[in-house]
């Protein structure tokens, strides 16, 4: 067994010193009660709702309403696991709320982040107020240095020694909610902002470049063992217990409680077991059902979070489906601009690729390599199309489920797509300072020729070919590098736990897939059959 221990050192001692007036964290609650949940979740809302893009701009912009209370060169430089418990703990520092976190977590395997078989949380520290306050910059502090994704991958029904910060929620509109925790196994965590009506959840996470980038929920989570704790994670509910008053509001002294499992009433293992009783309590076989109508993982959730909203109007889904997919691409862009910028595709190759491309320890592919998002952006088209399979098929069959009052669905589709993808546009610099723009269209035809490596030429990173990608000045070797890792930008799983680091000619003797996922969303509205008959009418629809 390895441990992973989070030293807070001067941070820890800070949190009883005596700080200025207008830092100090005093605590003036015992719990988070309901409205405190949703001030907090309305404080979420507001920062993904806005238009910042890194983790310190949105600490300072005007989606922060606490902003002009911070130190005014306090920096917050947080990855995606860090912001998550920063925001948590900022809220609470701001509003006398009790807050504590795990600081050490023991596992197996050499990194703990993806540690096979989950951690286990062995020590927990709580911000207490001595009599003086807490050094609120320096309780910030102690949190951004002392999370990793590590600290997230403990088992969801863990219950007993030292308890995690999360439990498992019930999938439901009341549960998942701006505020609400996303974990992906691969090494991503990422916070709700907001749940439309229509159970569409949308999330924002920050990356090690600390840029923050929205996204909505889906496949790209897949779905996790319970050993992990992928998936939703609610906080688990703490109460300062045996604190005594000051007499001017404050709560001075005692220590944390958190809830057990069994003391939650929203604690469920639903979201890995279905919500049909399986004896053998096999997760592979879990099933969902909502209101006796059978689902799919990812169609129970959206339709739990909606309240029981069944019904798909495909124009919207199909409008809404593009105008994200665009959004994943123009991120992507910014990624690869910075890589370029940075001069990193000038650099020689270097001998092996990391360990694991996913969750690499090289500061310089932490940065910017990009194999992560790119089979994100895979699996999100790839479910995007399954998805808009399946309602076509419904469509078809005439299922009541479809909301559609036009006359001509395919015709329909088709108009959205060219309008909706007009604007879709990417335009790069390529190795001649040219600029290079690519429509949407382009963009889907070369998905899997994207290139993830920084080290590879602009013009492979965006997959060019012939004439486009003539410009390129790679060396053979790097040439040689692109072609061998088409393997690993075919996948749509990003496994952190599998090992990478092939020299050249290791990797060039591995053999790529040889089926990919279908993406080509066009391609299926304009192969669309006609609806069935219906008790003898006419079929409505070309």
């Amino acid at each position: 067994m390895r441990a992973l221990w989070v030293a807070l050192g001067i941070l820890v001692a800070a949190s009883s010193v005596q700080a200025s007036a207008d830092t100090r964290w005093r605590i003036t609650k015992d719990h988070w009660s309901e409205a405190d949940e949703q001030g907090f979740g309305k404080f979420v809302q507001s920062i993904g709702d806005s238009t910042c893009n890194s983790t310190e701009s949105c600490m300072r912009s005007a989606a922060n309403p606490y902003r002009s209370s911070d130190p005014h060169n306090f920096d917050v430089d947080a990855d995606c696991a860090k912001f998550v418990y920063f925001l948590r703990a900022y809220y609470a520092s701001k509003n006398g709320l009790p807050f504590g976190f795990v600081n050490g977590v023991s596992g197996s395997g050499s990194d703990l982040r993806f540690s096979k078989n989950g951690n286990r949380a062995v020590s927990r520290y709580e911000f207490i107020d001595k009599g003086n306050g807490i050094d609120q910059p320096a309780a910030m502090r102690a949190i951004l240095g002392s999370i990793t994704s590590a600290t997230y991958r403990q088992a969801a029904d863990e219950d007993k020694g030292v308890l995690p910060d999360f439990y498992s929620p019930k999938i439901s509109a009341k549960t998942i909610h701006p505020g609400t925790v996303l974990y992906d196994v691969n090494g991503h965590a990422a916070i709700v902002y907001r749940v439309d009506s229509d159970g569409r959840i949308h999330y924002m996470g920050a990356s090690p470049d600390f840029s923050v980038s929205r996204d909505v929920y889906g496949a790209q989570f897949g779905q996790p063992p319970v050993k992990l704790g992928g998936g939703f994670k609610d906080w688990r509910p703490l109460t300062l217990a045996k604190a005594h008053s000051d007499g001017e509001g404050h709560l001075i002294g005692g220590h944390i409680v958190l809830a057990h499992n069994q003391d939650i009433p929203d604690y469920s293992l639903e979201q890995y077991v279905g919500t049909k009783s399986d004896p053998s309590g096999n997760e592979k076989t879990a099933q969902w059902d909502y209101s006796g109508v059978d689902l799919s993982y990812f169609e129970y959730v959206r339709v739990a979070v909606s309240g029981g909203e069944m019904s798909f109007n495909p124009i919207y889904e199909f409008k809404v489906t593009l105008g994200e997919l665009c959004k994943e691409f123009k991120d992507r862009a910014a990624s690869v601009e910075q890589a370029t910028e940075n001069g990193i595709s000038e650099k020689p190759h270097p001998a092996s690729l990391p360990q694991n491309i996913y969750a690499a320890a090289d500061d310089t592919w932490e940065s910017y390599a990009t194999p992560k998002r790119d089979a994100r952006i895979k699996a999100i088209f790839a479910q995007s199309h399954k998805d808009l399979a399946e309602m076509l098929d419904l469509w078809r069959k005439r299922d009541p489920r479809i909301v559609y009052d036009g006359l001509d669905l395919k015709g329909d589709l088709q108009k959205l797509y060219a309008s909706e993808t007009q604007s879709c546009v990417v335009t790069y610099l390529n190795s001649a300072k040219q600029p290079v723009s690519l429509n949407f269209d382009m963009l889907v035809k070369r998905i899997y020729a994207m290139s993830f490596d920084p080290y590879d030429c602009v013009e492979h990173r965006w997959g060019a070919t012939g004439a486009e990608a003539s410009t390129c000045n790679d060396s053979e070797d790097k040439q040689r590098w692109y072609e061998a890792e088409q393997g690993y930008r075919d996948r749509l799983d990003p496994d952190a736990t599998v090992h990478t680091g092939y020299g050249l000619a290791e990797l060039e003797h591995r053999k790529a897939p040889t089926k990919v996922a279908d993406v080509d969303l066009k391609s299926l509205v304009d192969d669309m059959g006609p609806q069935v008959a219906f008790n003898g009418m006419t079929p409505v629809g070309r």
